[in-house]
């Protein structure tokens, strides 16, 4: 392939120009940037209300009947972690979920839309446990109120509301048991033995095995959900953490989205695969081991800081010759997540982030491997880049690479993330991708 523009070129004075290999998108770094303090995201360290534990917010564990019925939950014996389906409402306080699974309140994509737009109508089993659910007092009871507060939040007026019948107030509910738009909740909201409201749980606060049970378990789901519908050509998974990312809670969760298209985007870059089948390896991991920028890796995971992204990211490519999450052994998932759950902990808690998967969808005959990045939303677009389509990024690559390093370095002499190769001890052999296989 001719490499029409270098992805990475140094400027005398200093300034870092990049060109993404995979978008197209053009990002600057000027000098003198890179070393700023990256203001917090997290609330303000005002004392945790013992009062309020357990329940600081819809997604908490105390606050569990606020959430449309679960879909699946996991739970953790010792060392041995099950997932339970089909729970009632009253089983919901019978065990602790580590993580729980729910449909979306309000989907990207409503089951409306599946329905009049594809002819899609819900299997037996999910008929089934829907009249299951609603045949109990308390499960009636739970679905009532979270379906008036979806109406409430929709607009409808309070008095309204309470003289609708009872098949109409049951419609708001109408994706309460299927879907395509589900939420992959943590049960923690603040870490263990938190005294403020800053010390948030965040990914890079589970242990390895958590965050491998917690990316296990959206695998699974990402799975359930390409099997909804035969419509579905991608599931977008990603995790807003923060505000300023897009979260609407400051607790820990993953969504994940199926879609009936693939987008634009996907599109160019699937052109740009069919041209180079090898550009993954060549454009980004053997690019990235060329400029410096491998951060980590273990036996089926490579880290590196991106380039040519509007946000200082971190990137990590599984190396398994298996495009799909689903489709990989649990060593391979695990190695995956491990890096990812490294770069979580390297970045801290109070940066505002987005983690976004990648994976080949549905219909692409072209090779494309499983890469999970992480988008450190800590500034602005503005006109700048809105009218000339060049972003200003304030932490060139090289910048961020040592940023994050030192502090992988310290966490893994604490324990705090799993063993792992770093920076030089890297050993990247060239196209180590394993995906065209």
């Amino acid at each position: 392939m001719v490499r029409h523009l270098e992805p990475i070129r140094r400027l005398p004075d200093g300034t870092i120009k990049q060109v993404n290999p995979f978008s197209g998108t053009q990002v600057w770094t000027v000098p003198g940037r890179g070393n700023r303090p990256i203001a917090s995201a997290a609330p303000a360290a005002h004392p945790i209300t013992e009062a309020r534990l357990g329940q600081y917010c819809s997604f908490c564990p105390a606050r569990q009947y606020e959430t449309p019925p679960e879909k699946s939950r996991l739970v953790r014996d010792g060392d041995d972690w099950r997932t339970l389906t089909g729970l009632l409402a009253e089983d919901l306080t019978a065990t602790k979920a580590e993580f729980r699974r729910v449909p979306n309140l309000f989907e990207i994509m409503s089951v409306d839309y599946w329905e009049e737009n594809h002819g899609y109508r819900p299997p037996a089993a999910t008929v089934e446990r829907r009249a299951a659910y609603l045949a109990t007092p308390q499960g009636r009871a739970h679905v009532v109120r979270v379906a008036r507060s979806k109406a409430l939040a929709s607009g409808i007026d309070p008095q309204k509301w309470e003289s609708l019948p009872d098949d109409e107030r049951l419609a708001w509910a109408h994706n309460f048991f299927d879907g395509g738009h589900d939420v992959v909740i943590a049960r923690r909201h603040f870490v263990d033995g938190a005294e403020t409201e800053n010390q948030l749980a965040s990914s890079g606060t589970l242990t390895p095995e958590e965050h491998y049970q917690y990316t296990r378990f959206t695998v699974d789901a990402m799975r359930d959900l390409y099997d909804f519908n035969p419509h579905v050509k991608y599931v977008a998974v990603f995790q807003n953490w923060l505000r300023p990312a897009g979260a609407s809670f400051d607790h820990l969760h993953k969504q994940l989205v199926a879609i009936d298209e693939v987008g634009a985007a996907a599109l160019r870059e699937h052109d740009r695969v069919a041209a180079n089948p090898g550009i993954y390896n060549e454009y980004a991991v053997n690019y990235a081991a060329e400029q410096g920028l491998v951060l980590a890796q273990n036996a089926g995971a490579i880290a590196f800081a991106g380039f040519g992204h509007r946000y200082p990211t971190l990137e990590v490519f599984s190396t398994s010759p298996s495009p799909s999450p689903w489709e990989q052994t649990d060593q391979q998932i695990r190695a995956v997540s491990d890096l990812v759950q490294a770069c979580h902990a390297a970045t801290g808690a109070e940066v505002a982030t987005n983690e976004e998967w990648y994976h080949q969808p549905r219909g692409f005959a072209v090779p494309m491997p499983w890469r999970i990045m992480l988008k450190w939303r800590i500034s602005t677009l503005a006109g700048f880049e809105g009218s000339t389509k060049i972003n200003v990024n304030t932490i060139s690559p090289f910048a961020l690479h040592e940023r994050v390093l030192g502090r992988m370095i310290e966490l893994r002499r604490d324990g705090r993330i799993a063993p792992m190769r770093l920076d030089s001890e890297c050993l990247v052999e060239k196209d180590p991708l394993r995906y065209l296989e």
